[in-house]
């Protein structure tokens, strides 16, 4: 037997408009979350910097030294730093470096020059007018002096 026009079922507008909500509710999450996503792109790495900020603030060089590097266990193979020993690092963000005593900082930003591998990440520091700019490279999350 098969089946004809007269054996389909009634129209449901209840089944349309759930259709439609979902629909609706899909495009406007995509609506949300496409900006959000856009503006916490560099997240990852504005953190890595915060993070180390923080460390510089507690004068704990050591640990703000290891994410520097992106090696936590530094100590065990600093064989590995030569190019910049932890000896020139304190000379650079100690009490006696460009910064001085840093005692606060805020994260204003971070940018990714066209064809780069890495991200600038802009911090004020200590309230000055003149930004520090580090580089934290995406591939390992090393920290090192902007170049841009």
């Amino acid at each position: 037997m098969s089946t004809t026009l007269f054996d389909a079922k009634p129209y449901d507008p209840r089944r349309d408009r759930r259709r439609n909500i979902i629909i609706g509710s899909i495009i406007l999450a995509i609506l949300i979350l496409l900006p959000l996503a856009w503006w916490f792109r560099h997240w990852p790495e504005e953190h890595k910097v915060d993070q180390f900020f923080t460390a510089i603030e507690q004068k704990d060089f050591e640990k703000a030294y290891g994410i520097w590097v992106a090696d936590k266990d530094w100590k065990l193979h600093p064989q590995k730093f030569t190019k910049y020993p932890i000896g020139e690092f304190y000379i650079d963000w100690g009490p006696g470096g460009e910064w001085g005593l840093i005692r606060s900082h805020k994260v204003d930003g971070s940018a990714a020059p066209r064809g780069g591998s890495g991200v600038v990440v802009v911090v004020t520091v200590n309230d000055r007018v003149e930004k520090a700019r580090i580089w934290v490279e995406k591939s390992d999350q090393t920290l090192s002096f902007s170049p841009f």
